[in-house]
């Protein structure tokens, strides 16, 4: 199917897909281990904007810690 839409570009699915997955599981085991993981007790989630929310230096110092590419 992929080749019937861009014949040119020589883009295989199936790796692609499966890197996508990867990508959205780890992200996903990321934000479950924020909202139920131990000494999860900053975090929250906010129900009306759909998101975690926590305090500015709690989210700076999570996201150092863990040796995220944002740092």
């Amino acid at each position: 199917m992929l080749e019937k839409v861009l014949p040119h570009a020589m883009l295989k699915a199936k790796p692609n897909l499966e890197s996508r997955i990867r990508t959205l599981k780890m992200d996903w085991a990321t934000v479950y281990d924020l909202l139920n993981g131990k000494d999860n007790s900053s975090f929250g989630w906010d129900e009306h904007r759909q998101m975690v929310v926590t305090k500015d230096a709690i989210w700076n110092w999570e996201i150092c810690s863990n040796n995220c590419r944002y740092c």
